[in-house]
């Protein structure tokens, strides 16, 4: 047997003993049937992309910390496209931006606040401070109590991780 037919039986497997189970949990947290089918393939759909499967004794443990996951990044991703919509909102007709153009900055916003998300504290607190309100390195070094080279370090990682998204494009 290839590794690709073993690989496709676990998950067939995995899916076969859990899904019915996992839809039930998603359904019974989420309070809606169609979110919860939608989040349980979505689960499954992952972790065929990864091709990375949970030992046998694990598999629910694995699924619902991908759920869980999910979901997160589903109320994420909601709370942004709010805050952006309630901004427009504001912009006089001629101003609003196409749907094509709402749906390329609502991605590149979701994008921007997964890379701050992944960045640790004082990395993200340096960024956003240099950026957003205009401080010098010596500044953000007085208002985060370190270094100056502790900021310079904290910027470079920084502008890395910007990079980083900007290269996953």
């Amino acid at each position: 047997m290839s590794a690709a037919t073993g690989a496709k039986q676990t998950l067939q497997q995995l899916y076969l003993d859990h899904h019915g189970w996992l839809h039930g949990w998603l359904r019974r947290r989420l309070g809606d049937r169609e979110r919860a089918a939608d989040i349980a393939h979505d689960t499954f759909l992952r972790l065929l992309v990864s091709g990375r499967y949970p030992a046998r004794q694990e598999g629910r443990s694995y699924l619902v910390q991908i759920a869980r996951n999910l979901v997160v990044d589903q109320w994420r991703r909601q709370r942004i496209e709010q805050a952006y919509l309630d901004s427009i909102a504001q912009l006089p007709e001629p101003e609003t931006p196409s749907l094509e153009t709402r749906a390329i900055i609502l991605e590149t916003l979701v994008r921007i606040d997964a890379m701050l998300e992944r960045m640790p504290a004082k990395v993200r607190a340096a960024f956003l401070m240099s950026q957003f309100e205009g401080l010098s390195y010596a500044q953000i070094a007085e208002r985060l109590g370190v270094s100056l080279s502790s900021v310079q370090k904290y910027m470079i990682r920084a502008i890395q991780a910007c990079y980083q998204v900007l290269y996953e494009a």
